[in-house]
């Protein structure tokens, strides 16, 4: 009996341990596999960091005129708002003025591996020229406080008026391709479309002459063409663009001559940075959405102007406002409370006499009541909704009234040509509780320089039915240029 229990109690014992060496196996295994992951997660976070690439989908916003756009309940429902992505350290202006002159100051090796085209030579040039620009000091058409290099910017901006040839693919079907809307918060992408197909001074029908190609899709006719309402899904609109850029590979030979990267698009709708991933981030992208957080590249991709237009027939209607002197409102900002920067600049600061901050405002024609306050005010607040971009900004702009920065990671429009820091403010989203503070002790005199280059720069922001000599149109498509001239690495 004592004999046959010491047996079962040892198979019983080897049983347990060999249970124990089983269980701690599998343990040592889920840690490794989680170490190994969180290593991937790290390693993820800094190769979208120095990259610029990321794999998060984009939150949606509808970030209107006066919060009055409608928002697309399908395209508002695709991502879950209260999921926060992966976020990076936020990158200051300063460090985003570094990382640009670095890109633009890069030596790049002229390789011998083949003969360099007409184009090319031609690009080789330009870049040498604009880098030995003339100095000046005044111009009569433009105003120098306004610009990071005024000499830089006139002579590159002459060498795209005398030299600058495109060309445009006429492969893709209406809507998608060809068309455009000229009116709303996503209407600079309709307008670039339209006046760059119509235009006859830089448009080429030989692509062998062409600094640049372009295709002309519209992000937002993608998005009300293709999304499919309530799928909470738009893989089938970037596996669109990309069918379609496979297509214009295989089909012609230019795409593959600089990898795409003499390429370039424009496009307004907040989903643009995720439709033009994969072989499309090589081309030039002109953004709205100009996120560092979702793969805006500087020194290589465009910022676009988000511009609200109310009519197509008179985008420039309203234009101007009261001087300083009549500007009796500190701060003004009235929208919807997309994302989380709006809703703590109500929380901190809606009961303050001296600024208005508030939530939406009642409708009235033409937005009448938001655009007075505007022009009344010294300083506008533009504050992110659920993407950075806002066309605040540019409202701002037309109404003189000093537009303050809430948007962290927000590659402003021309950056690499505007001295923002002449005519805006910038204001870090955890520095909200600040606001009053930092507007309070921007001197009278400050604001009054500030005041006079939104008046100048604001020219840069219209359109025309017929472009005007540095007017929206002419301002992107130099951006587009002086972004290739520097980047064209042979």
């Amino acid at each position: 009996m004592d004999r046959g229990f010491g047996f079962t109690h040892y198979l019983y014992l080897k049983q347990t341990i060999k249970w124990i060496c089983l269980f701690g196996l599998a343990s040592a295994v889920l840690l490794t596999v989680q170490y190994q992951y969180s290593q991937h997660q790290v390693f993820t976070s800094f190769s979208y960091l120095i990259s610029g690439n990321s794999s998060h989908k984009l939150n949606n916003s509808h970030s209107g005129f006066n919060g009055s756009e409608k928002s697309t309940q399908n395209a508002s429902s695709v991502d879950n708002k209260n999921t926060k992505m992966e976020t990076l350290p936020v990158m200051s202006v300063s460090e985003m003025n570094e990382l640009l002159r670095k890109s633009r100051s890069s030596p790049h090796s002229v390789t011998t591996s083949r003969l360099l085209s007409r184009v090319d030579q031609q690009l080789l040039e330009a870049k040498s020229q604009i880098e030995n620009a003339i100095i000046v000091n005044n111009d009569s058409d433009l105003y120098a406080p306004i610009y990071r290099n005024i000499s830089m910017f006139k002579r590159s901006y002459e060498i795209m008026e005398q030299t600058l040839k495109v060309y445009i693919y006429k492969d893709g079907e209406k809507p998608i391709f060809h068309d455009y809307i000229l009116e709303g918060i996503y209407s600079s992408e309709g307008w670039f479309l339209k006046l760059m197909e119509s235009n006859k001074q830089f448009v080429t029908q030989d692509p062998n002459e062409a600094h640049l190609f372009y295709i002309p899709f519209s992000s937002r006719l993608l998005e009300l063409t293709l999304y499919v309402p309530h799928s909470h899904s738009r893989d089938n609109l970037i596996q669109f663009m990309k069918n379609h850029t496979e297509m214009l590979m295989t089909k012609y030979p230019f795409w593959n001559r600089t990898n795409g990267s003499d390429h370039f698009l424009a496009a307004c709708h907040d989903w643009a940075p995720a439709e033009t991933r994969g072989r499309l981030l090589n081309t030039i992208r002109a953004l709205c959405n100009a996120d560092i957080q979702t793969g805006f590249h500087i020194g290589k991709d465009v910022s676009l102007p988000t511009t609200y237009v109310q009519s197509a027939k008179n985008p420039l209607k309203n234009v101007g406002g009261e001087p300083p002197s009549n500007r009796t409102t500190l701060a003004f900002f009235a929208g919807h409370m997309h994302g989380q920067v709006r809703p703590a600049l109500l929380a901190h600061w809606a009961n303050d006499t001296d600024m208005k901050i508030l939530t939406r405002m009642p409708h009235v024609k033409g937005n009448q009541n938001y655009i007075n306050q505007m022009k009344t005010s010294k300083f506008c607040i533009c504050a992110r909704g659920f993407a950075v971009h806002s066309p605040r900004v540019v409202e701002s702009l037309f109404y003189n009234c000093v537009p303050v920065i809430i948007s962290d990671n927000y590659v402003l429009p021309f950056f690499d040509v505007l001295n923002w820091g002449s005519f805006a403010v910038f204001i870090p989203e955890q520095d909200i509780p600040k606001l009053k503070s930092i507007l309070l002790s921007i001197s009278k005199e400050k604001y009054l320089e500030m005041y006079e280059s939104v008046k100048k720069v604001r020219e840069h922001f219209f359109w025309h039915s017929e472009p005007v000599k540095y007017d929206l149109f002419h301002m992107i498509l130099h951006s587009i240029w002086y972004t290739r001239v520097f980047t064209s690495g042979f």
